[in-house]
């Protein structure tokens, strides 16, 4: 059931993005030659405007084929005879597609059990918290210079300010409409972790339709920080090859969610699989931006060096680097996936 439900999950996220990409691509006049669902040889296929639409035997991601995308073309409707912001709107609208498909995805949780608000349930006695008269109720809207909307980005900070140790953190909160501002040095526990001295009651808040979609936005902004923080502690050399995850380790998660999942009901099972694909959704749409080459984030960047030259950069030239790229990247998945096999299966 896992594999079935990675799949499910895999596909959903890739058709999404190719779709963003296809359907600027339409919008700006360019000649899109394939748009399928799946990989590998057609089961089923229609020819419509000039595009074939396929549906292909194995169910995992799709692709968008445009011409002149990878090579240079003479027709009119190629890629790379369109407009630099043309381009740069069909490169980027495929990981906007994946934030968008999250902001869908999060309405329906926020919808169906509402959100986590930042308000403090429980004040630790002999802790900081108690020292500067905070109470319970206070809501928090801001730690040092991070804006907080929901409890979860409270104990995101203080897991990721661990390494601070007991550096002061200004802690911004509300209370009966006032604004009240405090400096909270952290203290260490018995276990040497740093605490503020307050906890949420991670008790589900339901809002009214304007709510729900704010929270909904501020679901994607979480996972989407998340993700961009995580990438930075694996850059600084704070997070070990163990702690990243890649195909397979995705699959045991999921596998491992829907287990714990089934006793509480198809319901619940629905939620979790609906938050572990915002997760992937947002950090898929977040990982194509990095600007890398063969990644969209690597398109976007000659893109803008176009606008900037005011003329484009040898495709050659530009090839050679996605090229090497890709090489790059497809060693670094068989690392991941190494790792993966390892962490799950030893």
């Amino acid at each position: 059931m896992s594999i079935i439900l990675a799949i499910l999950i895999f596909s959903l996220i890739v058709i999404i993005h190719e779709l963003g990409h296809f359907l600027l691509a339409k919008k700006n006049g360019i000649l899109v030659t394939e748009f399928s669902v799946g990989m590998g040889p057609r089961l089923l296929s229609t020819v419509r405007g000039g595009t074939r639409y396929s549906l292909k035997l194995l169910p995992l991601g799709g692709s968008c084929l445009m011409v002149g995308e990878d090579e240079e073309s003479d027709e009119e409707n190629a890629f790379n005879n369109k407009s630099v912001w043309a381009r740069i709107s069909v490169v980027f609208a495929g990981p906007f597609f994946n934030f968008v498909l999250a902001f869908i995805l999060a309405i329906f949780i926020i919808g169906s059990i509402g959100y986590d608000a930042p308000v403090v349930w429980k004040i630790t006695e002999g802790y900081p918290a108690q020292e500067a008269g905070m109470q319970a109720g206070d809501e928090i809207v801001r730690l040092n210079d991070t804006d907080i909307h929901v409890y979860r980005e409270v104990t995101l900070f203080v897991q990721l300010n661990q390494k601070n140790g007991g550096q002061p953190v200004e802690v911004e909160y509300v209370r009966d409409g006032e604004h009240h501002v405090v400096s909270l040095t952290p203290k260490q526990d018995e276990n040497g972790y740093y605490y503020l001295g307050f906890t949420g009651s991670g008790i589900r808040t339901k809002g009214n339709a304007l709510t729900t979609l704010k929270y909904s936005a501020y679901e994607v902004k979480y996972w989407i920080s998340t993700t961009i923080k995580s990438l930075g502690m694996l850059f600084q050399g704070e997070v070990t090859a163990d702690d990243v995850a890649g195909p397979v380790g995705i699959v045991d998660m999921i596998g491992d969610t829907y287990e714990a999942s089934r006793p509480d009901g198809a319901f619940y099972v629905w939620l979790n699989m609906l938050n572990i694909s915002i997760l992937l959704s947002a950090n898929l749409g977040v990982m194509n931006l990095l600007p890398l080459p063969a990644l969209d984030g690597g398109r976007l960047v000659f893109l803008f060096l176009e606008v900037l030259r005011g003329k484009a950069i040898d495709p050659e030239k530009e090839g050679m680097v996605h090229m090497i790229g890709l090489m790059a990247l497809m060693a670094l998945m068989v690392l991941i996936m190494f790792n993966d096999v390892r962490n799950v299966f030893f």
